[in-house]
């Protein structure tokens, strides 16, 4: 419904021009009233209505200082003056500043009814027609849009400053849900960044191929962007903004013909979210240094070179090698070319392959594989990589047991060696533990129990030692030994090492060193 505003100084004026018209017949209510132009002129700025009926002669402000204000103010409603007089110069006035209708009283009650008639039809028609240009807008601007990230957009028939898409630098994100079969986003982009975006004046927002693509503009947006990242460092909390999302950016750019470079590379990583770690939900065009190299192909003779490697290892028992070949095979498939259904084929192949040597190898054992046709839904359905080796890894160990492996405690020494070469990367027993299929609970208590410690303070104590030892040889930074052992937090480097020696690591290089110091700056 549209809204009237009346101004006259005289309250019996005002109250008939409430009551001599049937508002709500032509979608109108009275929103508000004033008997001094001042009053007047606060109210219809606040207000905002649809039309005014103003009289000139108003206390304090002059009506027709009003409307000139109001238009100076940017007010587009439509104005009726009603006036007790009929002067030439006023209603010259009233044309410059856009006033609809010019009547004098006493009114005509038909006329202004008639008035109020063509007034309504003329707001509705507007809005209908700014609706459709509107909407004609938005699409034409998200085909746009559509072609600048595709890098098909001429830029000199484009009117920036209209679509207001200008800014000194950009950012493209692309963001799905991080489960699948959920249909829904549950949050607003803007909610996410904590931004208001009226207008497009932070982000622009279009879908494309199923995946919600935001163009960052501006610097603001990018800091916005970047502290909404720095918050989820660690791995998001459950029910955060973060934990119902993967999203990937591209690098920023200055330019709009360069959107494009930003988008390619946020596509490319989203397409490689196969190859993600267990509970990432964001991947950077940093992220990946290697991501340009590739193998040609997949090589199919590859097959028959793994099969026999793992089928080896399973006859060794040796759970430790066939952990490094998964590792390897994760790598060397990382690096392929091909997309992830023909990763997929290849490793159900390779299962098949292996399984086929080993039900060779031992035909009176008693070995439980799943049938092929299992191992083809599996491993299909999988959505991480990482998902499938854990697999490979569970029916292996299976397989080990069942050709006569019956004892699981030398799986323990297994990892101990395991520890002992990979303390410098992130380990955690979460992320071990189904390399050499075991529940990460279980694991834990068996590990404390058989080697006398829990899980963590072993690897603290395994990189502390080979942090002596660095610190001995004299030869590195006590920040580049904390991150050679480990600990890319130095300050957290200097509290376990002070805890399991005693010292801090300058203390014990001191006392331990003859030769010069490096300096630690």
């Amino acid at each position: 419904m549209e809204t009237v505003f009346i101004a006259d100084d005289e309250q019996v004026i005002r109250e008939g021009l409430k009551c001599i018209i049937d508002w709500k017949a032509f979608d109108f209510e009275v929103c508000g009233e004033a008997s001094n132009g001042e009053d007047a002129l606060a109210q219809i700025i606040k207000l905002a209505p649809s039309l005014v009926i103003i009289d000139i002669r108003m206390p304090k402000i002059h009506g027709m200082d009003v409307i000139k204000e109001l238009r100076n103010q940017g007010f587009s409603g439509k104005i009726i003056i009603i006036s007790g007089y009929s002067d030439f110069k006023f209603a010259q006035q009233a044309i410059r500043y856009g006033v609809d209708y010019y009547l004098t009283k006493p009114v005509d009650e038909d006329e202004l009814a008639d008035i109020i008639s063509q007034i309504s039809d003329s707001i509705h028609n507007e809005k209908k027609t700014s609706q459709v240009l509107l909407h004609y807008q938005e699409k034409a601007k998200k085909e746009i849009l559509d072609d600048i990230i595709s890098g098909s957009a001429d830029i000199s028939l484009i009117n920036t400053d209209e679509l207001h898409i200008n800014a000194e630098i950009y950012q493209v994100v692309i963001y799905e849900q991080y489960m699948r079969g959920n249909e829904t986003m549950p949050y607003q982009f803007s909610e996410l960044l904590r931004v208001t975006n009226n207008g497009g004046s932070t982000f622009e927002h279009i879908e494309k191929d199923g995946k919600n693509i935001i163009i960052l503009k501006g610097q603001y947006a990018i800091d916005k962007f970047q502290r909404f990242l720095d918050h989820y460092i660690t791995p998001p909390q459950k029910g955060s903004p973060l934990d119902s999302l993967f999203l990937t950016y591209g690098e920023t750019v200055s330019a709009l013909t360069d959107i494009h470079i930003s988008y390619e590379q946020a596509h490319k990583l989203i397409s490689r979210r196969f190859f993600c770690s267990p509970g990432q939900h964001t991947l950077g065009y940093d992220a990946l240094p290697s991501y340009e190299v590739k193998n040609s192909s997949i090589d199919n003779s590859k097959l028959k070179e793994y099969c026999t490697v793992i089928s080896n290892y399973i006859q060794a028992f040796n759970r430790k090698k066939i952990a490094s070949t998964l590792e390897e095979l994760s790598e060397y498939l990382y690096s392929a070319q091909e997309d992830i259904n023909a990763v997929k084929l290849f490793l159900t192949d390779l299962f098949l392959l292996i399984k086929e040597n080993i039900s060779h190898t031992y035909k009176s054992a008693p070995i439980s594989f799943p049938s092929n046709s299992d191992v083809i839904a599996v491993i299909d359905s999988k959505f991480y990589l990482y998902e499938i080796t854990e697999y490979f890894t569970s029916q292996l160990e299976t397989v080990m047991n069942s050709i006569g492996n019956s004892s699981r405690d030398s799986i323990l020494d297994d990892i101990i060696f395991y520890i002992d070469h990979n303390y410098q990367t992130n380990i955690k027993l979460e992320t071990i533990a189904p390399l050499f299929g075991y529940n990460s609970a279980y694991l834990g208590k068996i590990f404390s129990k058989t080697v006398g410690e829990n899980f963590n303070n072993y690897v603290d104590s395994i990189r502390i030692k080979h942090a002596k030892q660095l610190i001995i040889e004299n030869k590195l930074k006590v920040y580049e030994i904390s991150e050679a052992v480990g600990y890319k937090n130095v300050d957290y480097f200097h509290k376990k090492f002070k805890k399991y020696v005693g010292q801090s690591p300058a203390e014990y290089r001191k006392l331990n060193c003859v030769d010069d110091v490096p300096e630690e700056n």
